[in-house]
């Protein structure tokens, strides 16, 4: 017996549809105002036509949008749609047999070879009674006269005429039979909004803000005295490391000491106090009213303030008496604290994601997040979520975008590749990279190529940073300039977002812990005082380059780069274009020490130039301008004045 669900008249498959994430599992992303092209194989048994439609929608539309599918190649259809919400998407398609194409096309055919067509024009004038039965009342009076002069033998030259008319393929199109159709199934886009796509992120301690030496700052004090620095700099998310109260159990001292002496402000990690917990503020910044004017003032000023979400709690949080079932009990009674063998790290405690009480667990996480936003924030940097689970990630992720939709989420996952992009695929909109260590052209062309031409583009967004709280990496701690120029400039000019811990990098800090890529007198476990005034030439560098960043669209994405040949393994050169004509040319010099130079291959078809035609090449760093020719140009960069070139293409 031929089982109920096999469609035995529906002839039309759909396959190898693009874009799309592991079989639509996940939401492919996206930003407002990306055109998206949807592919797929189309195809029928035999010859007859096949008409296909793309269908998308916004999540709170009710009616799906149509668009055409043009052939492309090899029964390979697309079309394309502009997104310009921030939210979901819904998209999928639908083909059928085109009977009246098919028609339309053996009618001309024959036509074209002599033939009488009596019998065709019958065929056509069913075509149009069944299409006068869907048309619009304008439509539907012209459409049965149509049919009359097909079946009427006395106006058969008119109605030969007719036949390959553009007003008949107009209705074919307008008026399809989707007899027997087939559709794909509803696949998801999720699009956030531009400062996912482009941002340049500056974190700091607000505790090391003040500046009068050797006292606690304050949120006032980040408002007067970082706010105008930033701004001066160019960067446009302020990210700050926890902002609640310290517990005082097992509290770390200085240098990560397990000696907390007099008067040490402990780490800001180890959340939780008699004070309170992730919705308390430390007495020390301030205030509730002075965090909610921090968000207000940067609001103004053009820069968004991003907190840090920390799932790890201090022996005095109060989750810790209020719900011990959320960690993991020893034998002994006693609450587990973190380890990593031979390490213990006492005065952190982690969360038990395979608590009894998990479903109280996700909802008073979820609470935090959404007091969060009520504050008015919506960029959180999360702190190891890879050590977290994975469900509750896309499940709180979904939860709080529903309701807040403009909420971008940081991974801060330096961790294995598979599991960072399964955080990506849950919703994390960021997520910081390997591009912390990643130092020969070979390793930085091949993992650009990994993100931005692979799968990964269509759900991975990297954030470079150049270094971390957390993160000396061992090329600054060679101290030399121009290796923190170079770092700093690929950071920016590579990934449309990016990110420095400061102040430690513009004063060019390089002195870590022996063997370790830390910083000695790591502002995790002091207070430090800085000169929110001090210049260098590292800052000048910062200012243009952010400048750049801002009035070039070629560097407000990612995923838009070409890497450009040059016989040099010490110069890595790329470029970036955008569809409005802009084009930026990127030239590094990776030796810290030495001259290097070469001659540049530029991609002509790219750039919209022919093998003879002059154009400009104007530094945005330093002003100079040059004229090149052609595929073939010489460059030439001492890391001793400037390691890098940022160039933009003009025409002359």
């Amino acid at each position: 017996m031929i089982s109920k669900t096999i469609q035995g008249q529906q002839r039309v498959i759909i396959e190898n549809i693009s874009p799309q994430l592991d079989a639509g599992r996940f939401a492919v992303k996206a930003f407002i105002g990306d055109t998206i092209k949807v592919e797929a194989d189309i195809f029928l048994d035999g010859h007859d036509q096949l008409s296909a439609r793309l269908l998308y929608k916004f999540s709170t539309d009710e009616a799906w949008t149509e668009k055409k599918m043009s052939f492309v190649n090899n029964d390979r259809y697309e079309a394309s749609f502009v997104v310009a919400k921030n939210g979901f998407y819904t998209y999928t398609i639908e083909a059928w047999v085109d009977h009246a194409a098919t028609w339309e096309h053996e009618i001309d055919m024959k036509i074209k070879d002599g033939q009488i067509v009596n019998v065709e024009l019958l065929m056509g004038a069913n075509i149009l009674d069944k299409m006068a039965k869907i048309a619009s009342k304008e439509d539907k009076t012209e459409l049965k006269a149509t049919a009359k002069i097909f079946r009427d033998k006395n106006t058969y030259n008119e109605a030969i005429a007719f036949t390959h008319s553009k007003k008949m393929h107009h209705w074919i199109e307008q008026y399809p039979d989707k007899q027997f159709i087939a559709t794909h199934k509803e696949l998801k886009l999720w699009v956030d909004r531009e400062k996912a796509a482009f941002s340049s992120w500056y974190s700091m301690f607000p505790r090391s803000a003040s500046s009068k030496k050797g006292q606690h700052g304050t949120f006032k004090d980040v408002e007067e005295n970082v706010l105008p620095r930033l701004k001066s700099l160019g960067f446009d998310v302020l990210y700050i490391p926890p902002i609640h109260p310290i517990g005082k159990q097992f509290r770390k001292g200085k240098n990560n000491s397990t000696t907390c002496e007099e008067g040490e402000p402990g780490v800001p990690y180890g959340i939780g106090s008699e004070l309170g917990g992730h919705t308390a503020i430390l007495p020390e910044l301030g205030t509730l009213d002075d965090l909610k004017h921090l968000i207000a003032t940067c609001n103004e000023m053009g820069i968004e303030l991003a907190l840090d979400l920390a799932i790890q709690c201090s022996p005095d949080h109060p989750w810790a008496k209020e719900h011990p079932e959320w960690f993991k009990i020893r034998p002994d009674g006693t609450i587990q604290y973190a380890e990593n063998p031979p390490k213990k790290y006492q005065d952190i405690y982690p969360i038990n994601f395979e608590s009894e009480n998990w479903q109280g667990l996700w909802e008073e996480l979820k609470m935090v997040i959404m007091t969060w936003a009520e504050w008015g924030i919506r960029i959180i940097r999360v702190d190891n979520p890879h050590t977290k689970a994975f469900g509750f990630w896309e499940w709180v992720i979904a939860e709080a975008q529903t309701v807040y939709p403009d909420m971008i989420f940081l991974a801060e996952a330096f961790t294995k590749p598979k599991v960072m992009a399964q955080l990506a695929k849950l919703g994390y909109t960021h997520s910081y990279t390997y591009y912390t260590w990643r130092n020969t052209k070979a390793e930085l062309i091949g993992y650009m190529n990994e993100l931005t031409k692979t799968e990964q583009a269509l759900y991975m967004r990297p954030n470079f940073w150049s270094n971390t709280h957390d993160i000396l990496p061992w090329c600054l701690q060679t101290g030399l300039e121009p290796m923190f120029i170079i770092r700093y400039f690929m950071a920016a000019t590579l990934s449309a977002n990016y990110g420095i811990f400061g102040p430690v990098y513009e004063y060019m800090i390089n002195e870590g812990n022996p063997n370790k890529e830390e910083y000695k007198n790591s502002e995790k476990y002091e207070i430090r005082h800085w000169d929110w005034q001090m210049e260098n030439k590292l800052t000048h560098v910062i200012r243009k380059t952010n400048e750049a960043r801002i009035e070039n669209s070629a560097l407000q994405r990612t995923n838009n780069i070409t890497f450009c040949d040059i016989q040099n393994d010490q110069v890595i050169a790329y470029l970036k274009t955008h569809s409005n004509g802009n084009k930026i040319l990127c030239a590094v010099n990776l030796d810290p020490h030495n001259r290097q130079g070469g001659n540049v291959r530029i991609p002509l078809h790219l750039i919209h130039k022919h093998p003879d035609q002059e154009y400009i090449v104007h530094d945005l760093i330093t002003g100079a301008k040059y004229v090149w020719r052609g595929e073939y140009n010489f460059i030439d960069l001492d890391p001793h004045i400037m390691p890098m070139h940022l160039f933009r293409i003009e025409d002359i």
